[in-house]
């Protein structure tokens, strides 16, 4: 049996990130991955190539361009699922190349294989070639991740019917789609595809989609994509999925209405990937959806010795939280100091359009009985959007009318999830609408949004006399 002071089970943001903080910190590191090969669900299945399938759908239909030369307007004529593979397998073999060198640097070990629990120290591995070694570690993280959910009712057939992780091995484009889940990874992939001109139509039991985001933007957001013709049947299950023989699909909805496709997409939850670990030869025991609860500040489980990171602790279910959880969860395994779990972090949604927010919504405003005031920006309203094309987008800030500070920033809109860090780094240093009223942003910019939307709320919050510290700090800087 081979010790380590920091076994990782999942190759993940997570896994990976906490691996080589340990390593960094002198400990002997394993990872543990029973993919074929490094990066877990974020480079294979999830975050990357769902990213990169959008980079390329955007930049072939030339949906970018299509404010000035028309909706019909196209880089590529034919486009095909070849086209946008290939860009996807370059973009795959950088990640892992990256994550291999970063391993190797660091001197992380690396071990392909199934670990399942033996005991809390202890895990027993399977390798690919059939070698069953049983490692030792002082502190186990698991960052496994997740897995699509794949009720029995459902006929996958990896063609017609499909998950997530399917969708990215289709050979030829569908001309319609049904898409089964208004949540992030469904919303996502139904945008996209809708870009590349397959008639969309997405169906999701409840009757709004979305509802961690400021209602105003998904507000935005749904009028952006009925305006493209996107169906949303909201308050609709649907009940039951079947086959034809003509190799489409069609879906039956509670209200009696069939929906005939090219393809469904089932994309209503995941489950954390941890049914093969044996956790109770460890003392531990997953939720109904496969995940595991931990201490929100440190991450460790009910077993002091295991950690768990990631997708499998729920949400928010990022791969930039992901990475800082699995770093402080190490520091803490290995006795480092770490600190709290940031309070603002900002939520990207991959959209077309994209969707990006930070901080508290209008509606968490209202529910906290938070005195306060918006401000509003079109990217129509700015030079660059002007430049860039732009009908559509929007910013929006919420500030306290009692201390003047950001509250909350969210963005629908190019660009969204890069605009986003400014109102993130301003929330967190506890700025006010003075900071963006009074300071100067590159121009032509869609960053100038925060100058605009800044105006917009202090002009209907009125000027207040500065505290007289802040006076003398601006009668010295003159």
């Amino acid at each position: 049996m081979i010790h380590y002071d920091f076994i990782v089970v999942g190759s993940g943001p997570a896994g990976r990130r906490g691996a080589i903080q340990a390593a960094k910190l002198g400990k002997r590191v394993l990872v543990i991955e029973k993919g074929t090969r490094v990066g877990g669900v974020s480079v294979h299945t999830g975050t990357i190539p769902s990213k990169t399938l959008r980079e390329t759908a955007l930049n072939l239909t030339g949906w970018r361009e299509r404010g000035f030369y028309g909706r019909s307007y196209r880089v590529k004529q034919e486009i095909s699922a070849e086209d946008l593979r290939r860009r996807l397998l370059i973009t795959l073999d950088h990640e892992v190349e990256v994550l291999e060198h970063q391993f190797a640097r660091n001197r992380v070990q690396h071990m392909r294989g199934k670990a399942t629990f033996i005991d809390r120290h202890t895990l027993e591995v399977e390798k690919a070639d059939g070698e069953v070694v049983r490692v030792h570690g002082n502190a186990i993280l698991l960052a496994v991740g997740t897995r699509p959910h794949r009720p029995s009712h459902i006929p996958f057939d990896g063609k017609s019917v499909l998950d997530s992780d399917e969708l990215l091995d289709i050979r030829e484009l569908p001309r319609s789609m049904v898409v089964i889940g208004a949540g992030v990874i469904g919303i996502e992939y139904a945008t996209i595809f809708s870009a590349l001109d397959t008639a969309v139509t997405v169906v999701e039991p409840r009757n709004s989609m979305l509802d961690f985001i400021d209602k105003e933007i998904v507000e935005d957001f749904s009028y952006q994509l009925r305006d493209r013709n996107m169906k949303l049947l909201f308050g609709q299950t649907a009940e039951k999925v079947e086959r034809e023989e003509n190799g489409k699909a069609r879906v039956f909805l509670q209200n009696g209405r069939v929906l005939s496709a090219d393809m469904v997409l089932f994309a209503a939850g995941r489950v954390g990937a941890t049914d093969t670990l044996n956790l109770a030869a460890a003392g531990l025991e997953a939720d109904n959806r496969g995940r595991l609860k931990v201490n929100p500040e440190t991450f460790q489980t009910d077993v002091p010795n295991i950690y768990a990171a990631g997708d499998v602790v729920g949400f928010p279910s990022l791969a930039s939280t992901s990475m800082e959880q699995g770093r402080i969860a190490s520091r803490h395994a290995v006795g480092a100091p770490y600190q709290d779990p940031p309070q603002y972090f900002p939520y990207g949604i991959y959209a077309v359009p994209e969707i990006s927010t930070c901080g508290l919504t209008e509606e968490e405003v209202k529910q906290r009985g938070i005195p306060y005031e918006c401000g509003i920006a079109r990217f129509r309203e700015t030079s660059r959007g002007h430049i860039m094309g732009l009908d559509n987008g929007m910013l929006k800030m919420i500030f306290s009318l009692k201390t003047r500070r950001l509250l909350g920033v969210h963005i629908v809109g190019e660009g969204a999830t890069e605009l986003v860090h400014i109102g993130q780094a301003v929330l967190n240093l506890k700025g006010t609408v003075e900071y963006f009223v009074e300071n100067t942003f590159n121009y032509p910019t869609l960053a100038e949004a925060y100058k605009i939307a800044g105006l917009d709320a202090w002009n209907r919050m009125g000027e207040i006399e500065r505290p007289a510290q802040q006076q003398q700090t601006a009668a010295k800087s003159a």
